[in-house]
């Protein structure tokens, strides 16, 4: 068998095995970091919370509980195999240059929507760069940069009551071990399930996509997600 028939028979939704991987999160103090970081941590996975400030970090990580730890943002990318990057759109380069050497190496997950807010509500941003992801990838050379986890409610992650996030994960990288082990760290979070969207230069669509959903959510007073219909593969449990 050819190296290409070998591809092409590869069943995609066997994906890496991820429970013993620490998984930080930068911008963790934040809603949807630390939904995140709630989310995985409550699935069994170990988790570090990262913020500017080590005493904010700490502070969120002991209301969250579950063994969450928490540390300033260069401790918690030194101390994680995966990288989630979940820190506002304006401080988005700035965090990253900061931390390219704690970085160097490491599988950087970018959710991170540029978005801009008026009287009309929201609408997206195209970045120089293309998208938040493509930026990231730029400024970090030597990590392995992908993009997931933009279309999640930080309101439904961050309630207790809640047992299953129903959606799916739209994740976009260069290289497939890379975006298995993303699928397959989405898939830790109960009624969730990663999905592969496509390359890096195609994560501004999906970045922009969140202001749609903003939209849709003021319409209904709804946290909406995406289910990618007549893709065989159970979400996640």
């Amino acid at each position: 068998m050819t190296e290409t028939e070998t591809k092409k028979a590869r069943d995609p939704w066997e994906l890496p095995d991820v429970t013993g991987l620490v998984v930080g999160v930068l911008g963790g103090t934040g809603d949807q970091g630390r939904g995140l970081a709630y989310r995985l941590a409550r699935a069994g996975q170990q988790v570090v919370l990262g913020s500017r400030a080590a005493d904010r970090a700490r502070e969120a990580a002991a209301a969250l509980g579950l063994g969450v730890e928490g540390a300033d943002n260069a401790e918690c990318a030194r101390r994680s195999d995966i990288v989630i990057v979940a820190v506002p759109w304006e401080g988005h380069a700035a965090t990253l240059r900061e931390l390219r050497e704690e970085l160097r190496g490491k599988l950087v997950v970018d959710c991170v929507n540029p978005l801009g807010f008026d009287k009309q509500g929201a609408y997206a941003l195209t970045p120089e760069e293309g998208s938040a992801a493509q930026q990231a990838a730029l400024l970090l050379p030597e990590s392995r940069v992908t993009a997931a986890f933009h279309h999640l409610s930080a309101v439904l992650l961050r309630d207790e009551a809640v047992e299953e996030i129903d959606t799916d994960v739209m994740v976009l990288g260069d290289k497939r071990a890379d975006t298995d082990l993303v699928q397959a760290l989405a898939a830790r979070i109960p009624g969730m399930r990663g999905v592969y969207a496509g390359r890096l230069r195609n994560a501004h669509q999906v970045e922009s996509l969140v202001a749609n959903l903003i939209s849709v959510n003021r319409r209904y007073k709804a946290h909406a997600g995406l289910r990618v219909t007549d893709v065989d593969g159970a979400p996640g449990a």
